[in-house]
């Protein structure tokens, strides 16, 4: 395969980007120091980068690319994010036998970055009157905190322009047949599994499926059937597990007929022929941004049961119910557990990758819950830029016709607003990041918001009673700690770039941005006067709360960066932030 986006033009220009996100980041995380200047030295004394840079709250370094320069011994040098990394190593923590596999996984992002600016070019002015999945497409930037965001170790070339989002690349999923004794099918609540497969596979797909079966002397009523991501069945599952599916325990069904693209997390699909029907979630043996992207069968046997209690939660709460805040449940998961290596965990306690391998889930689509005249787009949307520059958040924005600061509390009463009354009302925290969010939009501007990716990620932070299934996600940490589901989830994590964005284009000052933000949670604690204990111990108007790290986690470990199970004491900080909405207390 022919791979033309890899030449000198996309590479100087996604070197650029690159070197100048990653200054900007690894200043904001306290690894890097520039001097005022803004000069950044080697350790070695040898290299010397040098740029203009605005400050903004939350230390955000918005860095201008055209004005950055590189020299080494005194003489002009190409900009080279893996030059950058390797010539700062001393100062980032990078274990050694490490930094071999976080220089792969930047290569990959590069190589990804140069085929977005070579082909994925569409004009925000395009895209702001696009459909739901040109515009998942259409991202460009991946993560905006870490800096090697689009790893992938693993696809090949070939892989990546058949599975990669922004190649828009239709994708039929493949099906197996799991022994149900071997496995687990779980389903939330009033679905059941005829429900369930019903409404993903037509009536003839599924005669199939069993016609399949039956010539193999096997009996349907046996079996479940899970979905697979292609390139894990070919990479993976037919090489892995291939005494499971001599021995029948896993059966290869073949292609399902529907078109399928891949999201923005890689791993999960949208339905493009029936696009009413669920997202699909499937184990992906891929390294992606500090981890390998599998799914836990022991993890999916509760999600159906934590989601349909998040749900309920939500659609009791009036004010998030005015909100138009709801989730979009994880509605059913399958895991297949009947492979040598569970056998090894439960023998010996040996935990391994291959455990991950193995499981899926259904989420409901977002589709549904539209009204006339409304629109649907990623979150993360808010934070990218096409390949001349231009936000599609400003494009959205003068497209409405709002003043920006009108415009801005539309958002964050669409976003904000449930995301602090779900920590002051229920001690419940999500990880409301650009990609766990839908926006919809009418008129393009933000009306509601729909919360995704529930059962790995929520956690509840209070003492009341919960389900035996749903009592996993709970979590006993500090108010402080409790109070970085906003501070660095959301302030941090996604209006720092966004402020950024909005200040550095002239659409809206950086200071005037923070106070709508401050506004909007006045007016949350104006009409919850019956939350003034829980606000008061969580403080979120304080003078400044811990800095909680991303790269920083990624650069210990590129291959684990925390403990799934145990997240909140994986975490690594570097002192603490200016809280940007505690002058407007």
């Amino acid at each position: 395969m022919n791979a033309d986006h890899l030449h000198p033009d996309a590479l100087a220009a996604v070197q650029r980007h690159l070197v100048a996100k990653a200054i900007s980041e690894l200043t904001h995380e306290r690894l890097l120091a520039p001097e005022p200047g803004w000069v950044l030295v080697s350790p070695d004394g040898r290299t010397r980068y040098s740029f203009e840079a605005q400050r903004l709250p939350l230390e955000h370094w918005a860095v201008d690319e055209a004005t950055l320069t590189r020299t080494v011994d005194g003489r002009p040098a190409d900009l080279d994010v893996q030059e950058l990394v390797v010539e700062m190593a001393p100062l980032l923590g990078i274990p050694d036998a490490l930094l071999p596999v976080y220089l792969e996984e930047l290569a990959a992002t590069v190589a990804s970055s140069a085929w977005k600016w070579t082909h994925s070019r569409t004009p925000v002015a395009d895209l702001v009157e696009a459909g739901y999945q040109e515009v998942e497409a259409a991202m460009t930037e991946g993560h905006p905190g870490f800096v090697a965001n689009n790893g992938r170790i693993g696809y090949s070339l070939d892989d990546y322009l058949a599975y990669a989002p922004e190649t828009s690349s239709r994708v039929r999923l493949v099906w197996v047949a799991v022994r149900r004794s071997l496995g687990r099918l779980s389903l939330g609540a009033g679905l059941t599994e005829d429900d369930l497969y019903a409404g993903e596979l037509d009536a003839d797909v599924r005669a199939a499926f069993d016609a399949r079966l039956c010539g193999l002397g096997l009996h349907p009523a046996d079996y479940l059937l899970m979905p697979l991501h292609p390139w894990q069945w070919t990479d993976k599952v037919a090489v892995t597990f291939a005494p499971d599916l001599a021995r029948r325990d896993l059966v290869g069904l073949g292609e399902g007929p529907d078109d399928y693209q891949a999201q923005q997390s890689i791993r999960t699909f949208f339905n493009l022929d029936h696009p009413q029907r669920h997202y699909v979630k499937t184990a992906l043996a891929v390294q992606n941004m500090g981890f390998l992207r599998g799914l836990s069968p022991a993890y999916m046997g509760p999600t159906p049961a934590i989601n349909d209690f998040v749900h309920d939660v939500v659609a009791a709460d009036p004010t998030l119910v005015g909100c138009g805040f709801s989730v979009l449940r994880e509605r059913a998961a399958i895991g297949y557990t009947g492979d040598v290596f569970h056998r090894l965990a439960e023998s010996h306690g040996v935990r391994s990758p291959q455990q991950k391998m193995l499981a899926a889930l259904w989420r409901e689509s977002p589709v549904a819950r539209l009204g006339d005249g409304e629109s649907l787009a990623t979150m993360a949307s808010l934070l990218h830029r096409d390949a001349d520059g231009r936000s599609f958040a400003v494009a959205l924005v003068e497209a409405s016709r709002l003043a920006p600061r009108a415009w801005l509390a539309a958002y964050l009463d669409a976003y904000v607003r449930p995301v602090v009354h779900c920590l002051l009302a229920h001690d419940l925290a999500f990880m409301p990041h650009g990609e766990n969010l839908v926006l919809v939009l009418r008129d393009h501007v933000p009306v509601r918001a729909l919360m995704k990716d529930i059962g790995e990620e929520v956690a509840v932070m209070g003492d009341q009673p919960l389900p035996p299934d749903v009592e996993r996600v709970r979590i006993k940490v500090s108010d402080d700690v409790k109070a970085l589901a906003l501070h660095t989830d959301v302030f941090d994590g996604v209006l720092r770039h966004l402020a950024a964005i909005l200040h550095v284009d002239g659409l809206l000052d950086a200071q005037d941005f923070w106070a709508e933000v401050a506004a909007c949670l006045h007016r949350h604690a104006e009409d919850h006067p019956h939350l003034a204990a829980q606000a008061a111990a969580y403080d979120l108007f304080r003078d400044e709360f811990d800095h909680s790290c991303l790269n920083r986690l990624q650069l210990r470990n590129t291959l684990q960066m925390v403990d799934l199970t145990d997240q909140a004491e994986s975490l690594m900080y570097a002192g603490t932030l200016a809280n940007p909405v505690a002058p407007y207390r």
